[in-house]
């Protein structure tokens, strides 16, 4: 297959993931206090609050969301909330496809390293968990063959702890039981995660 036609699928799929952000749009938008969202490349967050205000002369509902794992707050209006990819947790099924996926899924990553990177981030910022599973099963898969550059290893790093936090959350279990589920669903695919002796904030 050529880099265009490569290209020109993984448009396809973004287009594909943006339709249907855009289909679940009225369901996602409207959150309650205490709900669980996940905000894209932060993972997790919590509704804390929800305010009214004036922008651009109407009045616009806000979402305070506390991002968990830093306890990052950022506010979000409702009607730029699927533009920036706030959704909701993943059901326990939802994850079932993911885990499914990481066992048998195909992967087609780019040889170039710095096409391969800016593909990765693009699937990183569309706040999709099956995006951040392609991204984690590729570099995964990469690292059983050379090692990874240093931007790519703080990726997988991120991967991880994104699918994993969200599984724990989605599935209502410790984060060290999602963990394992993970690397039990890489083993399948005779995968493992490669040794990271960096420390990555």
């Amino acid at each position: 297959m050529t880099l265009a036609a490569q290209s020109a699928i993984f448009l396809l799929h973004l287009l594909g993931i943006f339709l249907l952000h855009l289909l679940g749009a009225i369901q996602i938008m409207d959150y309650k206090i205490g709900d669980k969202v996940v905000y894209p490349n932060h993972g997790v967050g919590i509704v804390e609050q929800i305010s009214y205000g004036v922008l651009n002369g109407r009045t616009e509902r806000y979402f305070m969301i506390r991002i968990v794992s830093s306890g990052l707050r950022v506010m979000v209006p409702q009607s730029n909330a699927m533009t920036v990819g706030l959704r909701s947790v993943i059901r326990s099924n939802e994850s079932s496809k993911v885990l499914g996926f990481l066992e048998t899924g195909k992967l087609n990553s780019h040889h170039d390293w710095k096409h391969r990177f800016k593909e990765n981030s693009e699937r990183m910022r569309t706040g999709s968990l099956l995006e951040v599973a392609v991204v984690l099963k590729s570099l995964v898969s990469l690292s059983r063959s050379k090692p990874l550059s240093f931007r790519e290893k703080k990726m997988l790093e991120r991967a991880k702890y994104l699918l994993v936090s969200e599984m724990a959350t989605s599935r209502n279990t410790s984060p060290e039981s999602a963990e394992a589920v993970v690397v039990k669903s890489l083993a399948k695919a005779k995968l493992q995660f490669p040794v990271m002796t960096e420390k990555f904030e």
